[in-house]
């Protein structure tokens, strides 16, 4: 892998970088850039910033040009997903682009990709996974959530839980299971929701950090017509797994993860006489953070570079996902012990050192583990389908 950037790919870069000089707000922080805690502000931001995207075509670039997209290459799709992610500007990860519009090119009926393809693009539709539950943890398969077949619907009932956007997403990609004699990978199906059809009671999920970007999501005989099924019926296990191999590089962790720490050694050079002085251990570690953020970045590199050679990344994007995450804890912990008992300031606080952001990003980090699959999860792929070791 030659790990120079083109002239061209450099180019596109700084397009992307003027764009955001251009359209975010000065002295922006990514307050709530994903939807939590962000106020108006924030939705403000992101509503202008998702038109923006969509007339230049970027929310989906790497898309066929018949589905409202580019065909940009992948390194292109890395480079915005990177710049996007360093300044923590909405627009940066979409369900709809990152799931749903793949999944659905491959198993959706024409109607369907007309339907729904061009409102993703455009930026007018939020979408919501609805898989997690909480009987099933990281076993997904075992989700318990039924669509019975009555007339020309399917009556959904269940819940599910984790989903990131639920309350703000005006639809939903859900498995469901529809055989349950089948084995439990081979009775799943796949449905388009509407958000606000009759029975769905979204509930807001208000953690540590006291942000609510994930919800419950209650389902109680949910009527939707048959054409909202998607691809085969029983076969929704495979859509699932395919369309979860689209969604990660990676590089989301490790741009802002540079952030944060461009960030702490600013600081840190602004109070030379403070703790990492007096603590040599603490300079070692700051070394270390920035030795694994360059580690972690090249790792990501790979993965596109490897989708535009024709080879499919399965355990590679799972060894991304599991550095990636652990990273972000570690520099969260990093920072807040590099700032002493101002650390566990939070924002708001005048004395809380950059905004009080660390001590938000360490309660939210420790999540970064178990979203998205859990980092045993990810040692399981990484064991048996990139070092060959058997499941047993």
């Amino acid at each position: 892998m030659d790990f120079r950037f083109t002239p061209e790919q450099d180019d596109f870069r700084e397009q992307v970088r003027q764009f955001l000089r251009e359209e975010l707000p000065a002295g922006w922080e990514g307050a709530g850039a994903y939807g939590e805690g962000g106020g108006e502000q924030a939705a403000e931001v992101s509503q202008r910033m998702m038109k923006k995207l969509a007339e230049r075509k970027w929310l989906a670039m790497a898309w066929p040009e018949e589905y409202g997209g580019l065909a940009a290459p992948h390194m292109q799709q890395l480079i915005y997903n990177e710049e996007m992610a360093y300044q923590a500007a909405p627009g940066g990860f979409s369900m709809g682009v990152a799931w749903v519009g793949p999944a659905m090119m491959l198993y959706g009926t024409d109607e369907q990709k007309q339907a729904y393809l061009p409102r993703i693009t455009s930026g007018q539709d939020v979408w919501c996974t609805l898989y997690s539950e909480s009987e099933a943890g990281s076993d997904l398969a075992a989700m318990q959530t039924k669509a019975v077949e009555d007339g020309d619907d399917f009556v959904i009932n269940g819940q599910k839980i984790w989903t990131s956007n639920a309350q703000r997403s005006q639809l939903g990609w859900l498995a469901a299971r529809t055989d349950p004699e089948a084995p439990k990978h081979k009775g799943i199906s796949t449905f388009v929701v509407k958000m606000d059809t009759p029975g769905v009671t979204v509930r807001p999920l208000v953690n540590m950090a006291g942000q609510s970007g994930f919800s419950e999501v209650f389902f109680e005989n949910v009527r939707i017509p048959k054409s909202n099924l998607v691809g085969e019926l029983n076969r929704g296990w495979y859509q699932v797994a395919v369309a979860l191999d689209f969604e990660r590089s990676g590089i989301q962790a490790y741009a802002g993860g540079r952030r944060a720490l461009e960030k702490l050694i600013e600081f840190v050079q602004q109070h030379p006489d403070g703790t990492v002085r007096r603590n040599p251990q603490l300079r070692m570690r700051l070394a270390d953070r920035a030795v694994e953020v360059a580690t972690g970045t090249y790792i990501a590199y790979r993965i596109p570079w490897m989708q535009s050679q024709g080879m499919i990344p399965n355990y590679e994007a799972s060894i991304s996902k599991l550095f990636g995450s652990e990273l972000t804890q570690r520099l969260a912990q990093t920072g807040v012990e590099l700032l002493g008992s101002y650390g566990g300031l939070e924002p708001g606080s005048k004395y809380a050192p950059l905004q009080g952001r660390l001590e938000r990003s360490y309660l939210v980090s420790v999540a970064s583990t178990i979203a998205a699959g859990t980092s045993e999860v990810q040692r399981s792929i990484i064991a048996t389908r990139g070092l060959g070791l058997s499941r047993g």
